[in-house]
């Protein structure tokens, strides 16, 4: 599978955290979400990724190339569009002054798609920035950052603090555009709820590392909450689960592994001694923030 993103050895220091060795392979034409608690180093990861902090140590590549050469450096601008968790624009101008405005910073700059999207978000052209909701901005980022035709996009947390309307609107767009384009896109957020809905890969994060990447599907289907009746499953297996509660008549535990231990589980399944739950994304982080 193609790499979009190939993220090598990656290591930023700084007085009271640490971006500690990472490595990662992002495919292309998928939606990559990152999870992490506060601090985990979210931000810190976007930010080298969009080249506005320099690392310490490692390599980006991004289409195969790096940053540091001016060729690569404007090329890499004129493929990725960005949303940033703050919006920052020129407050007392309109959003149709800052299509004309950004328009020059693009090469590939589509004034028509610029109109389109500001209609589809329901953005008045003509009224000052500085009225505008939170969210108007938000989408106003987001339109900014896809009038140049991107073939990546990034975004660090562009949902939070937004009403689930507008929530719902921006991911919608996204996995739309991600399905019709191959747009490849990266989105870090601490909402997993909106991850769950459009994200093709997961990516968490913890202490400045990353603790695990997988599909997404794949991942659901291997983590999996299961409650069972006193004696309904051999002692192995009970000790092999996670974040167990026992009760008088049944307990529960989390597995990682459910599609190993699933046909060990099938005859308690079937006399409905075991019921199997699905676990959230989290849950997981939960569990992998502890050490599972």
């Amino acid at each position: 599978m193609e790499n979009i993103v190939t993220i090598k050895n990656l290591r930023k220091e700084y007085p009271e955290f640490i971006l500690d060795d990472i490595s990662l392979s992002i495919p292309h034409g998928y939606i990559t979400g990152i999870i992490g608690p506060n601090g985990a180093g979210k931000t810190t990861t976007i930010k080298l990724l969009m080249n506005l902090i320099k690392a310490n140590a490692g390599e980006v590549r991004i289409f195969d190339k790096t940053y540091g050469h001016n060729d690569n450096d404007v090329e890499l601008k004129n493929r990725i569009g960005y949303v940033g968790e703050e919006q920052f624009f020129y407050d007392y101008h309109s959003a149709q002054w800052t299509g004309r405005f950004v328009s020059h910073f693009y090469k590939n700059w589509d004034s028509a798609a610029y109109t389109r999207l500001l209609e589809e978000f329901s953005i008045p052209p003509k009224k000052r920035i500085r009225k505008f909701s939170k969210g108007t901005r938000v989408k106003l980022a987001l339109a900014v950052a896809l009038a140049h035709h991107p073939e990546l996009i990034i975004l660090d947390e562009p949902t939070a603090g937004l009403d689930p309307v507008v929530r719902r609107e921006v991911l919608d767009h996204l996995q739309a555009l991600t399905a019709e384009t191959g747009l490849s896109v990266i989105i870090s957020s601490h909402i997993t709820d909106d991850l769950a809905r459009i994200a093709d890969y997961i990516t968490y994060m913890n202490n400045g590392r990353i603790i695990l990447f997988s599909e997404k599907d794949t991942l659901l289907s291997h983590w999996k909450k299961i409650h069972f009746k006193k004696g309904s499953i051999d002692q192995d297996l009970g000790n092999s689960l996670t974040n167990v509660e026992e009760h008088m008549f049944a307990s529960s535990g989390i597995t990682k592994d459910f599609l190993k231990i699933q046909s060990r589980l099938s005859a308690g399944i079937a006399s409905g001694d075991i019921k199997i739950e699905n676990v959230d994304l989290d849950d997981i982080l939960i569990l992998l923030v502890k050490g599972y």
